[in-house]
């Protein structure tokens, strides 16, 4: 009879352990000002009735690359890396949109670059493999200038890390940047940059920023999928409802105040919050990045096979949001 109980009580315990771990939920992240409310959802978590755990990487590639290699359930990421990713055969679903815009073309004050013609004969820094980089390309392309990563195009581009483009500009070994936030306000207000663009002339818009989930993740973990996107919703909704409740969590939780309350506002103020993404803006963002050949993409993915909104509006319409 003891033997027996030690066996009940033992399956008891595996199950609850199963349990457990199905409700722990592997978030990838990056490190930037409009990605805030993604990060909040660990903190709001438990009322949602689960763990968040997550892991920053220094750009959205390197997030896909860890849901393919099965280490992440969910992923903050430019819509540039999901479509890359998603064409390379990365197992996937975009689930939302988090945010939207956060680019801006930057150049020295010094080097008389006031429009995209004039980064003629210039050096401009991107990083690779995000959605600045196709938005980069779509300005050069939409003004006749051709470009390269080496001298002999009428652009030089040169590749670098989001943390060490400002660097690159404030030392002049860069004549301009197309950066991310907060990044590109810091380098305006302290007077080593200027706005040349928001690069949103383009067919693609205002880029938005993708919430994407595995196909395991969102078929075999349905019921902590559905809770996942109820504490995004709620976590979106208070830093689009309460701008100083995000900004004190930007700030002080994941800059630890390394940036100022006027960076915080002109970064969200040029990347705003939302909840939402459609088929059109990423089959848009898909075809210019094919016709720019950024994203090295196997087979060009269609959007409407693989952009599945429909726990985003399950989430949504439980919250009365529209």
């Amino acid at each position: 009879m003891k033997t027996i109980h030690h066996l009940v009580l033992a399956a008891a315990a595996l199950s609850a352990s199963a349990q457990a771990a199905e409700n722990v939920v592997r978030l990838g992240n990056l490190k930037f000002a409009h990605y805030g409310a993604v990060s909040y959802i660990k903190e709001i978590a438990p009322k949602c009735g689960i763990k968040v755990e997550e892991n920053m990487f220094a750009k959205g590639p390197d997030v896909m690359q860890a849901i393919l290699s099965g280490d992440l359930d969910v992923g903050a990421t430019a819509s540039e890396a999901a479509i890359s990713g998603r064409a390379n055969g990365a197992p996937i679903y975009i689930v939302a949109g988090f945010a939207k815009g956060g680019a801006r073309l930057v150049a020295r004050p010094d080097g008389g670059i006031k429009s995209v013609k004039d980064l003629k004969g210039k050096k401009v820094g991107v990083t690779r493999g995000g959605i600045h980089e196709v938005l980069l390309y779509a300005q050069l392309a939409k003004h006749g200038l051709t470009w390269s990563d080496s001298a002999g195009k009428d652009v030089h581009v040169i590749y670098l890390a989001f943390a060490d483009l400002n660097q690159a500009l404030l030392g002049k070994n860069l004549d301009a940047i197309m950066q991310s936030e907060p990044q590109s306000s810091q380098a305006i207000n302290k007077g080593f940059g200027m706005e040349v663009m928001k690069p949103y002339d383009t067919p693609i818009g205002e880029p938005v920023r993708t919430l994407v989930m595995s196909e395991k993740f969102y078929k075999e973990n349905r019921a902590t999928a559905v809770k996942f996107m109820n504490c995004f919703v709620q976590a979106t909704k208070l830093f689009i409802d309460n701008k100083a409740a995000g900004e004190k969590y930007v700030r002080e939780s994941m800059f630890k105040n390394q940036i100022t309350k006027d960076d915080f506002e002109d970064a969200i103020a040029n990347s705003p919050y939302t909840y939402d993404v459609t088929i059109e803006h990423i089959q848009t963002t898909t075809d210019v990045m094919h016709k720019t050949g950024t994203g090295k993409m196997r087979v060009p993915p269609l959007a409407k096979d693989w952009v599945k909104t429909d726990l985003l509006e399950q989430a949504k319409k439980s919250l009365s949001i529209q």
